[in-house]
C-alpha cells in the first residue's frame, strides 16, 4: 500500500509521547518465547556478561545445538526462516490436493510449477536430456560472434558470463534506468579461493578441477580432466584484475557513465552491439562502466582463450548450475562440491525445502504466494504496530541527529531533510506482479524454469527507457529479511520478518525496541552509514556533506573498521572491517537509535523490573538473541569472504563494546573482556 512520508512534525511529537505499541486482542495472552519475549534458557550464566555478551545470551544454545546435517548455519534468522517455509509449504500443499484451480491462475501454476519439481522418479529418467539444447547451443559456437551470443544468453542457459549487462535504477538520477556493465565469470566464491596460497585454498581449488571434471563428464566431454585445469586457469585470469568487494562498496567508484559510442571506442575488440542485441536490449544511449580498470584486461583474456576452452568453461557452468533441476546423480555430484567442499554441508536439504524456494523466490512465483502469504499469516494488528514502531524510531534518529556534536548544522538540516522523507514499507507491496505471460506446465521443470527466466529477462529489458515504479517491492512477503533502499530513500520489511524473536504483539515493549526495532533503526541506518550517506533525501548520489563533516565521519568509521579487523574467529581468517563496514555502521547505529526510542517510549517513567532484570538488561537480551548463530568452518569461511554482514557473534558483540547504556545495564568495568575505555568507543549516529 502507498504510504506517505511522516511530517517532522508528526515525528517529533511522537517521540515525546508515550505510546504503547499497540496490544493484541487477547489481553491474556503470553509472549511466545519465556515470560517476557526471552527465552533465558539459551543463556549461559556462568559467562560474565562483560566478558561475551554473545555467549551470556546464548550460551547455552551454542553449546547444545547440534547442526543438522543440511545446514551450513543456524540461528534466529533460520528460525524465522524455517517458520516461514514451512507456512508457504503448506499452502502449497493445500493447492497440491485441489483439482478445481483454473488453467492460467496463479495457483494453478504454484501448483504444478512445485510440482513439476518434485517428480524426481521423470527428472531421474530424463538424466541430462532436458539441458541438451543448452549444450548443443554451446556445443555450436564456432566464432566470436557466437561466444557473444552465449554470453548474452546465460540469465536464460544458466550458465555464466565474464561480461554481464544489468539494469540498474540510475544512482543520479532515480526517475530513469540506467544500464550496468560487469564483469565475473567466476565459479569459485571469491577471487581470493583463486589466488590465496593457504592450504585451505589450495585444496578447494584441487577439488574445484575434480568437480568441473565430473560435470564435464555429464555432458559427454572427453579428457575431461586436462579439459578441466584449463577452465579453472582461464577463471584465474579472469579472476586478477576484478575489484576486491570491498572496493566495489564504493559508490563514487561503481558510476562511470559513458556513451554508448564510447564504451565502443573504450574497449574495442568486443562486439557490444551484438550482445545488446542477443540480450533482447533495445538500443543503448548510455552505460554505467561499474569496474572500469577490469573491463579490460577481461576482454583480453576473452580475446585470447581458444574457443574450445570457451565452449568446456560454458558446458561445465551450464550442467554445474542446472544441476538442481536434473536427475539425482548429477545433483548430487554438484552438491559434493557446492555444499560439501565450498560450505561443510553434509546433505542436501529435503526436496520440498528446495522446491518452496524455487516457486516462492524473487526469481519464481513470489508474488503469487506472497499474495497467500499475507492473507493467512499477517495480522492487521502486526501492521499497526510496525507502522508505530516505524515512527517512533524516525523520532529517535532525529533526536540522536540534534545531540551529536561533530556534524555542522548545515549537514544536519540536510539530514534532518532526508530523515523525514524516509518511505516506510511494512509487511507486503500495494501492487502485486502479474504473471500472466508465462505459462506453467505439468511434468516438465525444465520447460516451465526457462518460462521463468525468460519472463524475468522480459521484464528486465522492458524497463529500459520507462519510468521506475517507486512501489515495487525487491523482496517477497514471505521473506525473512529487510533493506534499505537509497535510490528511493525507502525501507522495507516483509511480512515473514515480523515474528518472534523479533517482533511479538505480546512482548515487553523492551523486547521489541532491542529486537526489531534496532532492525528498523539498522535499515534506517543505511541511509547514513558510509555509501548510504552519499545519496540525498531524493536517493540523489550527491555529496550533501561539508568537507570536515564528511572528515569526522570518516575518522569515526576508521576506527569502527580497525575493531572490527580484529575479529578473527578462525586462525588466518579475520572479519574485513572495509568489506562490513555498511553492515557494522548499521547495527551500531541501528541499538542506538532502538535504544533512544525505548527510553522516549517509557515518558519519563521508569521501567518494570520482570523476572529480576531492568528494563536496560531486557532491552540488550532482546538484542544478543536476535543474534544467536553459529557455522560450519567452511561456511564461516565463505561468509567472511564474500559477505557485507560480519558473523553473527560479532554483531552481537561488536556494537555493545561502543555503547554505553550497555556498560552501565551489566557493570561491565576495566578488566573485562569486552571492555573498551571512552575515549576508544565509536559513537556516529
Amino acid at each position: 500500500m502507498k504510504r506517505s512520508p511522516l511530517s517532522l512534525g508528526l515525528a517529533l511529537a511522537v517521540a515525546l509521547t508515550a505510546i504503547p505499541l499497540v496490544q493484541a486482542a487477547d489481553i491474556d495472552a503470553k509472549p511466545q518465547l519465556g515470560t517476557f519475549g526471552v527465552d533465558l534458557g539459551a543463556r549461559d550464566a556462568s559467562v560474565k556478561p562483560g566478558n561475551d555478551f554473545n555467549r551470556y545470551v546464548n550460551g547455552h544454545w551454542l553449546d547444545t545445538y547440534q547442526l543438522k546435517d543440511y545446514e551450513t548455519s543456524y540461528g534466529s534468522f533460520n528460525e524465522l526462516r524455517d517458520r516461514s517455509e514451512a507456512q508457504v509449504h503448506a499452502l502449497i500443499e493445500e493447492l497440491q490436493q485441489r483439482k478445481d484451480l483454473a488453467a492460467g491462475s496463479d495457483a494453478q501454476k504454484v501448483r504444478d510449477y512445485y510440482a513439476s519439481f518434485m517428480d524426481r522418479a521423470t527428472r531421474d529418467a530424463a538424466g541430462i536430456k532436458p539441458l541438451q539444447p543448452v549444450l548443443d547451443r554451446i556445443g555450436a559456437i564456432r566464432s566470436q560472434k557466437d561466444l557473444v551470443a552465449a554470453f548474452a544468453n546465460v540469465e536464460l542457459d544458466g550458465t555464466t558470463a565474464p561480461v554481464r549487462l544489468g539494469v540498474d535504477l540510475d544512482r543520479k538520477d532515480p526517475d530513469q534506468y540506467l544500464v550496468g556493465l560487469r564483469v565475473g565469470g567466476l565459479g569459485l566464491p571469491d577471487k581470493d579461493y583463486y589466488l590465496n596460497g593457504d592450504e585451505r585454498f589450495v585444496r578447494i581449488r584441487a577439488a574445484y578441477v575434480e568437480h568441473i571434471q565430473r560435470m564435464l563428464g555429464f555432458a559427454g566431454v572427453k579428457d575431461a580432466k586436462a579439459r578441466a585445469e584449463a577452465v579453472l586457469a582461464l577463471e584465474t585470469e579472469l579472476a586478477k584484475p576484478q575489484w576486491e568487494r570491498a572496493q566495489l562498496r564504493n559508490r563514487d567508484k561503481t558510476y562511470n557513465v559513458v556513451s554508448f559510442a564510447d564504451l565502443v571506442k573504450q574497449y574495442p575488440g568486443y562486439d557490444w552491439a551484438a550482445q545488446v542485441k542477443a540480450q533482447g536490449m533495445p538500443a543503448l544511449d548510455r552505460v554505467n562502466v561499474l569496474t572500469p580498470s577490469a573491463v579490460q584486461p577481461v576482454l583480453d583474456v576473452i580475446a585470447r582463450t581458444p574457443l574450445p576452452v570457451w565452449r568446456d568453461y560454458l558446458t561445465f557452468h551450464a550442467v554445474r548450475n542446472n544441476a538442481s533441476l536434473l536427475s539425482r546423480e548429477i545433483d548430487e555430484a554438484a552438491f559434493a562440491f557446492n555444499g560439501t567442499v565450498l560450505s561443510g554441508q553434509k546433505a542436501q536439504r529435503e526436496d520440498w525445502k528446495r522446491g518452496v524456494a524455487l516457486v516462492g523466490d524473487t526469481d519464481g512465483l513470489g508474488d503469487a504466494l506472497g499474495k497467500l502469504y499475507v492473507e493467512r499469516h499477517f495480522s492487521p494488528q502486526s501492521k499497526a504496530a510496525m507502522d508505530q514502531l516505524v515512527a517512533n524510531l524516525r523520532s529517535a534518529l532525529r533526536h540522536n541527529l540534534e545531540k551529536i556534536d561533530w556534524m555542522s548544522e548545515a549537514t544536519k538540516a540536510e539530514a534532518y531533510h532526508k530523515l523525514e522523507t524516509f518511505r516506510p514499507k511494512i509487511g507486503y507491496p500495494s501492487k502485486w506482479r502479474e504473471y500472466g505471460s508465462v505459462t506453467i506446465v505439468p511434468g516438465d521443470l525444465m520447460a516451465n524454469v526457462m518460462q521463468m527466466r525468460r519472463y524475468y529477462r522480459d521484464d528486465e529489458n522492458r524497463r529500459i527507457g520507462t519510468r521506475p515504479d517507486r512501489d515495487e517491492w525487491f523482496m517477497t512477503p514471505q521473506t525473512v529479511n529487510a533493506y534499505y533502499n537509497s535510490t528511493f530513500n525507502e525501507i522495507v520489511f516483509p511480512a515473514a520478518i515480523l515474528q518472534p524473536p523479533f517482533f511479538d504483539l505480546n512482548a515487553d515493549p523492551a523486547v521489541n525496541y532491542g529486537a526489531i526495532g534496532a532492525v528498523i533503526g539498522h535499515e534506517m541506518g543505511h541511509g547514513f552509514d558510509d555509501q548510504g550517506s552519499k545519496s540525498d533525501f531524493a536517493g540523489i548520489q550527491r555529496n550533501w556533506w561539508t568537507d570536515a563533516d564528511r572528515a569526522n565521519f570518516e575518522q569515526r568509521t576508521k576506527a569502527l573498521g580497525a575493531q572490527y579487523d580484529g575479529f578473527c574467529p578462525i586462525e588466518g581468517t579475520c572479519v574485513n572491517g572495509a568489506l562490513t563496514m555498511g553492515e557494522n555502521l548499521g547495527d551500531l547505529g541501528g541499538i542506538s537509535m532502538a535504544y533512544t526510542a525505548y527510553q522516549l517510549s517509557l515518558g519519563g517513567k521508569p521501567a518494570p523490573v520482570i523476572d529480576g532484570l531492568t528494563g536496560d538488561q531486557r532491552f540488550f537480551l532482546a538484542w544478543g538473541q536476535v543474534w544467536k548463530g553459529k557455522y560450519r568452518d567452511e561456511a564461516l569461511v565463505n561468509l567472511i569472504k564474500t559477505n557485507p554482514h560480519s558473523p553473527v557473534q560479532f554483531r552481537a558483540n561488536g556494537p555493545l563494546r561502543n555503547f554505553d547504556p550497555w556498560y552501565q545495564a551489566f557493570d561491565v568495568k576495566p578488566g573485562d573482556a569486552m571492555y573498551l575505555p571512552p575515549e576508544q568507543r565509536v559513537r556516529i549516529w
